[in-house]
């Protein structure tokens, strides 16, 4: 392993935006610190510390970083498609939306599936053999809930094609749309009480934060602090006067959101966030021109969806041993709490390190020829025969519903049939698993096309 990262760090074109890889692996751990430090495990079962302890809910405002994830993936989703369409076969878009799909999910599905199957397996075995309460219950409920963000990533590659012509187009102006659409969507909602309209904004919202990685992209964030500072105006404006509650994440039991769904006020979070981590791209270049520096990055990113899709597993996991153990959960929000979760944190971050190194060979990237390691230059173009970019979409679309589907029904009550609602549709976690193994192998299919060009 660390001969393969020395050797991928010093093959590092000059040319490649290093801080990009920084802000994926800085996002994916800071969400899993934040998953880790919130969960009030007691014996009776699951809270939130942020209920508990109100008054660190303004600490939502750093840790709430998924608009950095997917404005990261809006920056390399528009460098890869347009390296394909530079080196396309005349007349080929079919191969080109296939090759891409394929290529951005290769890395994203194949650890997915693997979670999905290890723990739909052992949620069978565990509901066999008479179990499934008390905290065993409430994991099998809760482990897949991160899935949520990959079904959302799924959506942003499958549209990035017909977003990136609108940005190339209309640049600022296509990111105002999808903003005022969410603002829209908000009016609904609270003015005019419309039903089920405020689930339009996983689209509106997050697709807007996908466009200013667009905007990166092609240099036109060239004032962060201005972003910076009217974001944060806009959000402190949207809580203080709005329908909008301090936290940045959800909360048990409140009426409003701004994660489920997504409001306008997490839109312009965001905005201050992503003017605030555009502030420290110098600094952060500097760093990471040492080799070392580099060298954790590409190590690091090499595992960060694994760690991402395990971490709740270690985090129960470390619970359950203590509870086995007869080691005291003392009240959340306690002196006694506070002081047990440093050892918490390493212990779970130990057994997570032990889940990455069972499971990362699912994240490892294909092997590439020599000198093809360009800056964010996506695969090599192929030869897809007709029909492949229909039928991508169509994987892509059904491995969107299952991965969502299974955020929200979780692998409890297998064997009773239990169903979440999906788009006002009931789905059962093997109906979800299914959606999703049958989208990757359609993807897979599409995209691997008569060979490489």
């Amino acid at each position: 392993m660390g001969s393969s990262v020395r050797e991928r760090a010093g093959a590092t074109p000059a040319t490649r935006d290093r801080y990009v890889d920084l802000l994926r692996v800085a996002s994916l751990a800071t969400v899993v610190l934040g998953h880790w430090l919130m969960a009030a495990v007691t014996p009776d079962g699951v809270g939130n510390l942020l209920a508990v302890v109100p008054a660190l809910q303004p600490l939502t405002w750093l840790l709430q970083v998924m608009p950095v994830f997917f404005f990261v993936g809006g920056f390399s989703h528009a460098l890869s498609y347009r390296s394909l369409l530079r080196r396309r076969p005349e007349g080929s878009e079919d191969s080109v939306y296939s090759a891409f799909l394929r290529a951005r999910l290769q890395r994203l599905l194949r650890p997915t599936t693997v979670f999905v199957l290890v723990w739909g397996a052992a949620a069978l075995l565990v509901q066999l053999l008479g179990g499934g309460g008390g905290l065993t219950g409430v994991t099998l409920r809760m482990v897949t809930q991160p899935l949520w963000f990959i079904g959302i990533y799924l959506a942003m590659v499958a549209f990035t094609p017909p977003l990136l012509r609108l940005h190339e187009r209309y640049g600022w102006g296509a990111f105002a749309g999808l903003a005022g659409a969410a603002a829209a969507v908000d009016v609904l909602r609270f003015a005019a009480g419309v039903p089920y309209v405020e689930f339009l904004n996983f689209a509106f919202v997050w697709l807007a934060v996908h466009q200013l990685g667009f905007l990166r992209a092609d240099g036109r964030l060239s004032r962060p602090a201005l972003l910076a500072g009217a974001g944060l105006l806009a959000a402190t404006a949207l809580v203080a006067f709005g329908p909008y509650p301090l936290s940045m994440v959800g909360m048990p039991g409140e009426k409003v959101s701004n994660m489920a769904p997504p409001t306008l006020a997490l839109l312009a979070h965001g905005l201050w966030l992503l003017g605030a981590v555009e502030l420290l791209r110098a600094p952060a270049a500097r760093l990471l021109a040492r080799p070392r520096a580099w060298r954790v990055v590409v190590a690091a990113n090499g595992v960060a969806m694994t760690a991402f899709l395990w971490h709740l597993t270690a985090m129960f996991g470390v619970y359950g041993a203590m509870l086995a153990l007869r080691l005291p959960l003392p009240e959340p929000g306690s002196a006694a709490w506070w002081a047990q979760v440093p050892p918490r944190l390493v212990l779970a971050a130990a057994l997570t390190a032990a889940l990455v190194a069972a499971f990362r060979t699912a994240e490892r990237p294909p092997a590439t020829p020599p000198g093809a390691a360009g800056a964010h230059r996506g695969p090599l173009a192929v030869s897809a025969p007709p029909g492949a970019g229909p039928l991508a979409a169509l994987g892509a679309t059904l491995c969107l519903l299952g991965v969502l589907g299974l955020s929200l029904v979780g692998f409890g009550g297998l064997l009773e049939g239990r169903t979440a609602l999906l788009i006002a549709l009931p789905v059962s976690a093997p109906a979800a698993v299914a959606m999703t193994l049958g989208g990757w192998l359609l993807v897979e299919r599409a995209g691997r096309g008569r060979g490489v060009r």
